[in-house]
């Protein structure tokens, strides 16, 4: 495929696109608020939670996964790659390019302890749905979390104290629209995902996509030799993100059951 031809283009490709992400003006939001992390009993971080206001907040992130998919389908050196060599990529990096969207946009999340029914009501409930009729499983490739008849899983304190960790960490580091740019790009050039083709040319992408944050980085921040770490530590704290939680909880309130990977292959295809 032409991706993987010898001649690839110059690095000033990738660098345009994400420094074009410079001249889109940053929404003003809510700052970080201090979370109250659940300490002590471990049981705590397994308690079912809810957003507070799911129509605000699912609206907000929806809009971010708009902007991000236009984000990525503006990137010349993405475009040249196959469709289905698109698709992984998109698959697989969707939700922590999507949380990164929501700390640049400042989108705050306020949630609420929701009451679930207990252990034994869940055995009997399911008990008794098996009972009358065969439980409906989830649709092909829609995230699904629990058992019982297919309902909505509410994400557990826990995976929303991550979520909400991670958008404090960069809210904490004020990183820039440039900065924002170069780690959606080092994020979504992931070279060791099962099945690609073109691994080499990714991993390219990807190595362009850190070298110039470190550039950026070395150029502004010259005084804080610890930005680039700080904020490659902001890459890892992406690795806690489940894409499933994030699906539950931003777009199964609006639109039910979801399947990702059928909305990701629609909205990739559209022009946006």
């Amino acid at each position: 495929c032409r991706c993987c031809a010898g001649s690839r283009r110059h690095s000033s490709i990738l660098y345009s696109i994400l420094r074009s992400e410079e001249r889109a003006a940053s929404p003003a939001g809510q700052g970080p608020r201090r979370g109250q992390a659940s300490r002590g009993c471990p049981c705590g971080s397994r308690r079912r939670v809810a957003l507070r206001s799911p129509q605000v907040a699912c609206k907000a992130a929806s809009a971010v996964l708009v902007k991000t998919l236009r984000f990525v389908q503006n990137v010349p050196c993405f475009q040249e790659l196959p469709l289905d060599e698109q698709l992984l990529l998109v698959r697989s990096c969707w939700a922590p390019l999507l949380v990164l969207g929501l700390a640049q946009d400042r989108v705050h999340l306020e949630t609420v302890e929701s009451a679930e029914p207990s252990m034994l009501q869940r055995i009997l409930t399911t008990r008794r749905q098996g009972e009358q009729s065969p439980p409906r499983g989830p649709a092909p490739g829609r995230p699904h979390h629990g058992s019982g008849g297919g309902g909505p899983h509410l994400p557990s304190a826990g995976e929303i104290q991550a979520i909400k960790g991670f958008l404090a960490k960069c809210w904490s580091l004020d990183i820039s629209t440039k900065e924002y740019a170069y780690l959606k790009g080092t994020v979504l050039f992931n070279p060791d995902l099962p099945g690609l083709q073109c691994t080499q040319y990714i991993e390219g992408l990807q190595r362009e996509a850190q070298q110039a944050l470190n550039e950026h980085v070395r150029l502004i921040h010259r005084g804080d030799e610890a930005r680039f770490a700080k904020l490659n530590v902001v890459l890892s704290l992406l690795r806690s993100i489940n894409a499933n939680v994030i699906a539950e909880l931003f777009f199964r309130p609006i639109i039910g059951a979801v399947n990702m990977d059928d909305m990701l292959l629609e909205m990739l295809c559209a022009k946006l």
